[in-house]
């Protein structure tokens, strides 16, 4: 760990298919734009979310891994790691 630590970064308090994508690119930037790692994405705003949000931590993982980085998650809502769970990917996204 550098430092200063772990980057961190939000999830907005909304996660739905609307909002999917311009979350998506966000995030992205955000984080890809943090020195070190892990890079630490805080789910805890999280407050309403369907399937898309599954969707968008996938992409962040692989985006961070692609850059050499490691993603952390934290603050994950209960109802958010029953999805992952039931979609087979806990083990790719860590609570």
């Amino acid at each position: 760990m550098s430092a200063s630590g772990p980057a961190s970064v939000s999830l907005p308090e909304q996660l739905t298919l609307p909002e999917a994508a311009q979350t998506l690119e966000r995030l992205r930037q955000a984080l890809l734009a943090q020195g070190g790692t892990p890079v630490v994405l805080d789910a805890a705003p999280l407050k309403v979310f369907d399937t898309s949000a599954v969707a968008v931590l996938l992409e962040l993982r692989n985006a961070v891994l692609t850059q050499g980085k490691s993603l952390q998650i934290t603050g994950m809502p209960q109802r958010l790691q029953a999805l992952v769970t039931l979609y087979g990917v806990a083990e790719l996204l860590p609570a």
